[in-house]
């Protein structure tokens, strides 16, 4: 909660220091009658600003003693102890002083400070509803400290009236996001939404915000109708065309889902998680409806900046997931374009190769990266295992022998080091090394058993 900063001047308000009294009878018959009290006064004012806060206290207390109705001795009172972080003593004179003078501001300002730095909130809330009479910038203090207190209700009554009068700040929009994380006071704020759509129709952020409470609600009839009310009101809206698409996917109309996918990818309003959702949904209707392959792949493309998420790269993970080799291969390679140092994609596109049996790939792709990446193993497997498939059985035992070198604390990987190497060494006639080779991937298997 950030509290408004309002300092008090000198004399803040009307408080005044009646410390020179005139009587005039004659032109020339003046009496000043001099009590002390304003070099005392100004002692004090003097001292509180070089934070000699013991002597400033030390002389308003003296002036206290000349004028005791006087509330500004009570109000710098106040201040010098709450310096001092004296809080109760700061406090009471505060509370006084506002008591000498009800129509003076700045002494509840003081009985505010004092709250806000202890963090009694709740002791806070009624002197700040008196402010709100003099300053009615104090209802965002009173939105912050409805939030602390957890008086949501009513927090989120005052965040619409303000967001109504004034319009929405960040601040407000982050309270309300968070109030209405709760169920039970979302149905009072579609009801609000509803009303400020009546009466602003041209607002799209009214519409937006019950279009998501409605699909977070799994309430997509009624998200769909605001959308379409969105379109008729906002032609433009690239917010509308988020349900729409839905819309059009359920009712299996695949060109006009694509129209309403390529607007939402290409605004820059909307959130990408609300874009790879939709990314995803179209990538199930398009496995039942291939002929909006080539759509899919052109969406792919509004993601190759995007930091978060590498959609290429999911997408073809989840089609090795289905053993879809075909598709895997053409999304690793579509992000690998330019993500060629993503060792464990490019491990997993040479996999998909191998289940596909294109061994002159795997050979050619698994030996240049074995050249980018000397020291990684998985590629120098890959490069002897095409190798022994295409029957280049020395090219395969080099390589594989070369790679095993690298394998450290991956009995898997080395198991299958040895296997090919077996099956290098077979081809080669080599009966010694076939065995010693076959005997060592034996040992590591029944140690992986244990």
């Amino acid at each position: 909660m950030k509290k408004i900063a309002i300092y008090s001047l000198l004399f803040f308000g009307m408080f005044c220091v009646p410390s020179v009294v005139f009587a005039q009878n004659e032109p020339n018959d003046v009496v000043v009658i001099d009590d002390g009290f304003e070099d005392l006064f100004y002692e004090a004012i003097q001292q509180k600003s070089m934070e000699n806060y013991d002597k400033a206290i030390e002389a308003l207390q003296k002036g206290k003693a000349i004028e005791p109705e006087n509330p500004v001795i009570y109000f710098e009172l106040g201040k010098n102890y709450l310096a001092q972080k004296k809080y109760k003593e700061a406090y009471d004179n505060f509370e006084k002083a506002a008591k000498m003078d009800p129509k003076n501001r700045w002494a509840l300002v003081g009985m505010y400070d004092v709250c806000y730095e202890t963090r009694d909130y709740n002791a806070a809330i009624p002197l700040v509803e008196k402010l709100i009479k003099f300053k009615e910038d104090y209802k965002e203090d009173l939105t912050s400290l409805y939030m602390n207190t957890q008086q949501f209700d009513k927090a989120l009554e005052l965040i619409n009236e303000l967001n109504a009068r004034f319009g929405k700040t960040e601040k407000r929009e982050l309270y309300k996001a968070d109030i209405l994380k709760d169920a039970k006071y979302q149905s009072a704020e579609k009801f609000n939404l509803l009303d400020q759509i009546k009466k602003f129709p041209k607002d799209e952020s009214n519409y937006i915000a019950l279009i998501y409470m409605y699909s977070q609600s799994n309430q997509e009839e009624k998200a769909l109708e605001i959308a379409q009310k969105l379109e008729r009101e906002i032609p433009t809206s690239d917010w509308a065309q988020v349900s729409l698409f839905k819309f059009h996917l359920n009712n299996n109309d695949g060109d006009n889902a694509v129209k309403a996918m390529n607007i939402v990818f290409q605004s820059k309003k909307i959130d990408s998680k609300i874009k790879h959702r939709m990314l995803n949904e179209f990538l199930i209707f398009t496995k039942n409806n291939p002929k909006y392959e080539p759509d899919f792949d052109k969406a792919i493309s509004y993601f190759d900046n995007d930091k978060e998420i590498k959609v290429a790269k999911e997408i073809g993970k989840f089609y090795y997931s289905k053993a879809d080799w075909d598709k895997a291969i053409n999304y690793f390679e579509m992000y690998l374009k330019n993500n060629q140092e993503d060792i464990d994609t490019q491990q997993l596109l040479l996999q998909a190769y191998t289940e596909k049996s294109a061994f002159i790939l795997v050979a050619k792709k698994a030996d240049d990266l074995s050249q980018l990446f000397p020291t990684q193993p998985q590629f120098y497997y890959y490069a002897g295992l095409a190798n022994n498939q295409l029957k280049n059985y020395k090219k395969a035992a080099d390589i594989l022998e070369s790679g095993l070198d690298f394998v450290l604390d991956d009995m898997a990987l080395e198991t299958n080091f040895n296997i090919q190497l077996g099956e290098a060494y077979t081809g080669l006639g080599d009966a010694n090394k076939k065995e010693k080779y076959f005997a060592k991937a034996d040992e590591l298997i029944k140690k992986q058993k244990k």
